[in-house]
């Protein structure tokens, strides 16, 4: 049975917004995904936009899961993510996006990243993402000019939960841009863990959902495994 790999694309924004608020992907967010790929015997590896050492927000040393990654080599390897431009993600079973509001800076637009996800997608991989990950989903369009996300159920962080986070910070409301690409959005309650399985596009809410989100891909790729 061979291994499975994933390939975590996280932000090199910093900060975000006319207040300079200080941001990068949301700890959580990377850590309990992590932590399920790990268990399940799936290889993790990091890019980036830029490479590099990617910036964090929202470390939560109460959290044995996050304490646990602070001294994983994962996070060391994540120190020295691999520039996205250089890396095929073909080679991968499956990419993930975490969130934070960094992503709303970088991921957004980043042309490798639109390329990245049509490529995977393309590839019969496994395209997921968390939180504010979901915006590199934003403007990739399949061969025939259709949003990929045209017709898709998804979900995100949502306008009601960026209300009382980052709306004087993002620069769109994430859960709106979604609706006018044409996807399905749905989401539950604020900060409630929500997950939405569609064929190879797996997305959860937020920071409650990174965990169920990667115990839905890893489902999916023992699927592809039998």
């Amino acid at each position: 049975m061979s291994v499975k790999h994933v390939l975590f694309v996280l932000t090199n924004a910093a900060e975000i917004g006319p207040n300079h608020r200080a941001t990068g992907y949301f700890y959580p967010e990377v850590a309990h995904p992590y932590e399920v790929f790990d268990e399940a015997g799936i290889a993790v590896e990091f890019a980036s936009p830029l490479g590099g050492n990617p910036p964090f927000d929202g470390y939560d040393a109460n959290d044995p899961s996050q304490v646990a990654f602070s001294k994983s080599a994962a996070i060391r390897r994540m120190a020295h993510s691999r520039k996205l431009s250089e890396v095929d993600v073909l080679d991968y079973d499956a990419i993930f996006f975490p969130g934070g509001l960094g992503p709303m800076v970088d991921i957004a637009t980043d042309p490798d990243v639109k390329a990245a996800v049509l490529r995977a997608w393309n590839g019969g991989k496994i395209v997921s993402a968390v939180c504010h990950g979901p915006v590199a989903l934003l403007g990739v369009n399949l061969d025939d000019g259709t949003p990929l996300i045209q017709g898709r159920k998804l979900t995100s962080f949502s306008n009601a939960e960026e209300e009382g986070y980052a709306k004087a910070d993002v620069p769109f409301l994430l859960e709106d841009a979604l609706r006018a690409a044409g996807a399905e959005y749905s989401s539950t309650d604020v900060w409630q863990a929500k997950v939405v399985v569609d064929g190879r596009l797996i997305t959860g809410q937020n920071p409650a959902s990174g965990g169920p989100m990667a115990e839905a891909v890893v489902a999916a790729l023992n699927e592809v495994r039998q």
